[in-house]
């Protein structure tokens, strides 16, 4: 029997997906089951960009901070390392600071031939962690006031030198700061800073310092700190509005990053009636 374009033609349903399947196929069309597409725009959602003006390190570490609040990963690892930084088309040393500075935070724990994982209770709770002065004193509802704050180009001691690892006859940056409350100072900080971090001395260092060190790709990781009482001398007495001879409490602080390098030298004189230096000690047993 013919049929002609002006008939009524039933064809059942299964006849015209089938057909339609096999012409997607002839065609080189690729159809997605609905698990796959879930699973595709999951991935699609871990991702950078990287035509942003944001630094990969610092939008992988946003990125992660976003991955520790999802469920799906408060009982199990991350993905390893490798996929992640295949997926986000960025190197393995890029995507390591950023995890550096969040196993360093205490929100990820990282161990060998396991993986890394969400720590228990890191959304919560970031008591332990170790903060910048400006850090510290915000978590603490205390508003700070910058009395002082003078940069400067240096030659480094011996001491310094030694410290940084290089020459005296190359200058590094100082930092001094007085900073305290409305009433008054409290504490007077001078830092110096290794010059492989290219410090230029135009940031703001009203911000949190080690947020400053981090948009140059140095996570501050380790502190080694050194705590003594002393008096005043004539300058800093000046510099604290306080009385020749004062106690202070004086703290030097050693910091290093991710691969143990040094990056600063710190050294804090606290008025000793405005400062607590509490410790706290864990005994693996």
């Amino acid at each position: 029997m013919k049929i002609s374009p002006s008939d009524d033609v039933l064809i059942p349903y299964p006849v015209i997906l089938g057909l339609w399947v096999l012409f997607l196929s002839l065609s080189g069309c690729i159809i997605i089951s609905p698990s796959k597409k879930r699973r595709i725009t999951k991935k699609m959602k871990f991702s950078i960009d990287h035509k942003s003006p944001v630094p990969l390190h610092i939008q992988a570490e946003e990125l992660l901070r976003n991955l520790i609040k999802d469920p799906e990963y408060a009982t199990k690892s991350l993905p390893n390392e490798v996929d992640m930084a295949k997926q986000l088309a960025i190197s393995r040393s890029t995507l390591r600071q950023a995890l550096n500075k969040l196993v360093y935070e205490g929100l990820l724990i990282r161990k060998k031939g396991i993986g890394t994982k969400v720590a228990v209770g890191a959304v919560s709770s970031k008591a332990s962690n170790w903060l910048s002065f400006s850090q510290e004193m915000q978590a603490r509802g205390i508003p700070i006031k910058n009395f002082e704050l003078h940069i400067s180009w240096v030659f480094p001691d011996e001491k310094l030198a030694h410290f940084f690892h290089i020459g005296t006859d190359k200058k590094i940056l100082k930092l001094e700061r007085v900073r305290g409350k409305a009433e008054g100072p409290f504490v007077y900080f001078i830092s110096y800073f290794h010059p492989r971090i290219a410090l230029t001395g135009d940031e703001d260092f009203k911000r949190p310092l080690y947020d400053i060190l981090a948009d140059h790709s140095f996570i501050a990781t380790l502190s080694k700190e050194e705590i003594s009482a002393k008096g005043a001398d004539k300058f800093i007495a000046e510099k604290l509005n306080i009385e020749i001879g004062s106690p202070l409490l004086f703290r030097k602080r050693f910091v290093f990053d991710q691969g143990d390098r040094p990056i600063e030298y710190n050294l804090g004189y606290y008025l000793s009636d405005s400062f607590v230096y509490s410790v706290e000690s864990r005994r693996n047993v």
